[in-house]
């Protein structure tokens, strides 16, 4: 599926306009061979799919010196970097990320994309996995995959963001920087549990769903789950002004569904958001040895601002900086995180300190 978690309807029209701009990866399949999630549960292949931009730069003992991970959120793929508003920002001649200088791994995570996930035919007898296991098959990607021992870089959005907070305190010095955008480095509760869970409900008590093994989408599963993230990827302000009458917001919402509701499976979106249910890194975060450039953007409902607890945790990491976009017409929500000219000058600052680091 092209995305349908935390960005807006008016993202994905841009993209489609622009995708002749957007640069060609080169695509391929990882397998991970016998492969044991932490629910105890295994499976004898798990296919991880990747694009890559650029090459690998090697120092004088054969080890890559210039690879970037990164991380798409919940329900998304690979293929959201590649719009212009992330890759006509950061991947061109002389830009931040440049394809010339450094090699890009951007990842489909297990259960989503092109990579292992139950809509493949396992359906809900598909290995419960969870944010942990989706950390260690990137990490198996990365370096039995690719051989890439070192990163220059990790940048995650959204459930990316939270798996970059796993990877600083799982694998310390596998990278020289961290950058998570859009999330909250503790466990999932309040209203952001709720609001998941209501989705996981809605799914579960549809009777169509049938225990997972549906022949055809369950449209009352479908709907809620559409409604939900419709809230969830919500911008206020920037959405008043595109809708200021009733007519528009009411064309506007029928228009999204519809689209939404297109590219679910009701199986992939249960284990997606419910893969979230054990996450927490609020332990650990000051066993984080990189510099971490932490951004948020004040208009996000999911992690909203008012809470303080960015603020409150990135005190706990040894080299961290929080920083907190100010909402306008112009920002999206929680799908700013996509949107990189608001926060390219965080990643330049990020890279300029992470390179000077001894």
């Amino acid at each position: 599926m092209r995305t349908f978690f935390f960005l807006l309807f008016s993202l994905s029209l841009i993209a489609t306009q622009l995708e002749a701009q957007a640069p060609i990866p080169a695509e391929a399949d990882y397998t991970v061979h016998n492969f044991r999630f932490q629910s105890g549960e295994t499976l004898p292949d798990v296919r991880m799919h990747y694009r890559t931009l650029g090459t690998p730069h090697k120092d004088a003992q054969g080890h890559t010196t210039n690879a970037v991970l990164i991380l798409h959120g919940t329900g998304g793929t690979g293929a959201t970097f590649l719009r212009p508003i992330f890759a006509g920002v950061l991947f061109g001649p002389g830009q931040l990320l440049d394809t010339s200088k450094y090699l890009i791994i951007i990842p489909d995570n297990v259960g989503h994309g092109k990579s292992s996930k139950p809509s493949d035919g396992l359906h809900a007898h598909f290995p419960q996995y969870d944010y942990e296991d989706m950390v260690v098959l990137q990490h198996e990607l990365v370096t039995k995959g690719l051989g890439v021992d070192h990163l220059r870089l990790i940048l995650g959005t959204s459930m990316g963001c939270m798996h970059s907070f796993l990877w600083g305190e799982s694998y310390p010095d596998a990278m020289d920087a961290l950058m998570p955008l859009a999330c909250l480095p503790v466990q999932i509760a309040g209203r952001n549990r709720i609001w998941r869970k209501m989705v996981l409900d809605g799914i579960r008590n549809d009777p169509e769903w049938k225990g997972g093994d549906y022949t055809t989408e369950p449209r009352s599963a479908i709907e809620i789950s559409a409604d939900f993230l419709v809230i969830a990827g919500s911008a206020p302000t920037l959405m008043q002004k595109d809708l200021p009458t009733r007519e528009a917001a009411d064309k506007y919402l029928s228009e999204t569904l519809e689209h939404q509701k297109a590219g679910l499976d009701a199986n992939d979106l249960l284990y997606a958001v419910g893969a979230s249910r054990n996450y927490d890194p609020s332990v650990k975060l000051g066993e984080i040895r990189a510099p971490v450039m932490f951004v948020n953007s004040a208009d996000d409902f999911i992690n909203p601002p008012e809470l303080g607890i960015a603020e409150r945790e990135i005190k706990k990491v040894k080299h961290g900086k929080f920083v907190l976009i100010p909402a306008s017409d112009e920002t999206h929500g929680h799908g700013t995180h996509t949107w990189a000219r608001f926060w390219q000058q965080y990643l330049k600052e990020l890279m300029d300190e992470s390179e000077a680091k001894p």
